[in-house]
């Protein structure tokens, strides 16, 4: 079972808005991971692949330094199914290019600037995440 950590998550939550505002406020740009990290692979000509590349980096590098920092291992479970875990980046991806971006960029930024088509993103991300680990606790037995 996840343990419930009212700080630590209060913490993140104020890390990843004040992120977020950073980037609007210096490059302009929405903070949605999908589209950061598609334009850093993708041959854009814009000069901000620095930036681009500072974010992913960031979003590595930020579990490994408080691994490091409070001496805790990180822990973190990934499925052995490969066809599973395939699908599953497949669907992931087409979900954001249907969906015209993902869950940061709709659930952080656009929620905060009160759109409308974030708020039903969000909803269906939300709603699609409730039913999957019903199924996965309570159907499959994960």
């Amino acid at each position: 079972m996840t343990e419930f950590t009212p700080f630590a998550s209060l913490i993140g939550g104020a890390m990843i808005g004040l992120s977020a505002v950073l980037l609007m406020l210096w490059e302009g740009r929405i903070a949605g991971i999908s589209g950061i990290a598609s334009r850093l692979l993708s041959p854009y000509r814009d000069g901000g692949f620095l930036s681009r590349f500072g974010f992913i980096l960031g979003i590595i590098a930020a579990p490994l330094l408080l691994s490091w920092s409070s001496g805790d291992a990180i822990r973190q479970t990934i499925s052995s199914n490969i066809p599973l875990m395939i699908g599953a980046g497949l669907l992931v991806g087409f979900g954001t290019v249907w969906g015209n971006g993902c869950t940061s960029g709709h659930g952080v930024c656009g929620l905060s600037r009160l759109s409308v088509r974030s708020l039903v993103a969000t909803l269906i991300f939300m709603a699609t995440a409730f039913v999957t680990v019903f199924i996965v606790r309570h159907v499959i037995g994960g």
